[in-house]
């Protein structure tokens, strides 16, 4: 319409459309969503597509509010001077305002052995790769899960549940965020389902072989594939425009979001630094953060200030197959403490989770303004105690 405020939102993951639906609550707001898939993609079920369980797909219809222009194409350059972005398949999109909501992938350069021999996840067409290798394995054929986080142990259940030879190589601890009484009910959980735990020192895969993987205290764990969970990493699109980030390519910003470069750009997702710590990454997080990204970007809009993002943890909920699953409960400072729900219950929550995620986006393109989270009083004590180490360090 005339007059419109233009707002491209580079990203349809759970913080682009988020954003994108908030953005629609004014008439004249103008907002583009810049995404390489014509699906959306649930991320939090990629471990349910590579066991062959769920597609982790829903039509952009469902979540994407009326009035949301959907461009299916890749950004490769943002020209922060000029209020534009490029698109790889031609043409450009000029904007007022942008919202950087790349998302996040797997990591590069991992070991030895593992860009030929390992099998990333962490992608729609990367788990659609795994699925097809997986349903091609012969009986009885091992399975090596690398990496112990919520991906690695959630795949690794869903696997052994569909009756394959597992073996998680958790490179350490068992789901370390969880407490230790969470993650020695989470053991006992996988070992039902027939997962073998590889953990504690020496269990960090240090090469992947094309019939296994060598652990650092020279163990070799044999399996017909490997599929790597570890590591994380942000496509470079900000580097490369010439924006300032942090030391894994993620866009640094203010405690509002906006970019230290630019308060013409704003940033949600896995892809954000705020003041260089950036939030845990979970699909709850990420809603969080679109939404906020999108009160900033409308507060400035009504020249008014925009203020600082806090958002409060209160859980982490792990599946451990569809009978089981941990949901582990945090203090202020998102540390896991001794209380956390397990088993059947604790699957019915990681279901709700599933559930919820995707809800939040349609109710918000339904009422564009009316989603809600609590806030955190702890960010600026945790900014004050955070080391440069920790402020480049990996989120996942």
């Amino acid at each position: 319409m005339a007059g419109s405020t233009r707002v491209v939102v580079i990203g349809g993951g759970f913080a682009g459309v988020m954003a994108a639906n908030r953005l629609t609550q004014r008439d004249d707001v103008a907002v583009t969503v810049v995404n390489p898939r014509a699906e959306f993609v649930v991320r939090l079920r990629l471990h349910q597509l590579v066991a062959g369980t769920h597609d982790a797909v829903v039509e952009y219809r469902e979540v994407l509010a009326d009035g949301v222009r959907l461009v299916v194409d890749s950004v490769t350059e943002i020209d922060a001077a000029g209020r534009s972005v490029t698109l790889a398949e031609g043409g450009v999109v000029a904007y007022d305002y942008l919202i950087y909501a790349v998302g996040s992938g797997s990591a590069e350069g991992l070991v030895p052995g593992a860009a030929e021999f390992a099998y990333p996840m962490a992608t729609l067409e990367a788990a659609r790769r795994v699925r097809a290798v997986i349903d091609g394995l012969p009986a009885g054929a091992g399975v090596t899960v690398v990496g112990a986080g919520p991906t690695g142990i959630e795949t690794a259940a869903e696997l052994a549940e569909q009756g394959h030879r597992v073996s998680l190589a958790c490179g350490g601890a068992l789901g370390a965020y969880l407490h230790p009484r969470a993650r020695r009910a989470a053991a006992k959980s996988l070992a039902r389902v027939g997962v073998r735990v590889i953990d504690g020192p020496g269990s960090k895969v240090t090469e992947v072989l094309r019939d296994g993987v060598r652990l650092g205290d020279g163990r070799t764990v044999p399996g017909a594939v490997t599929i790597w969970t570890a590591g994380f990493g942000v496509p470079d699109l900000a580097a490369r425009s010439g924006l300032a980030t942090d030391a894994v390519g993620r866009l640094l910003t203010d405690e509002t979001l906006t970019s230290v470069n630019d308060e013409r750009i704003v940033a949600a997702g896995d892809a954000v630094a705020p003041s260089g710590v950036p939030y845990r990454m979970s699909a709850y997080t990420a809603g969080c953060l679109g939404a906020h990204a999108a009160d900033t970007v409308l507060r400035r809009m009504a020249s008014l200030p925009p203020e600082p993002m806090t958002v409060f943890f209160g859980a982490m909920c792990v599946g451990l197959g569809h009978h089981a699953g941990i949901y582990q409960l945090a203090g202020r400072d998102d540390t896991a403490i001794g209380v956390y729900v397990g088993g059947r219950l604790g699957a019915k929550l990681k279901a709700l989770t599933y559930k919820f995620a995707v809800k939040h986006l349609v109710n918000e393109a339904g009422k564009p303004g009316s989603y809600t989270w609590l806030g955190n009083n702890k960010r600026q004590q945790l900014l004050a105690e955070a080391t440069p180490e920790r402020a480049g360090a990996d989120s996942a």
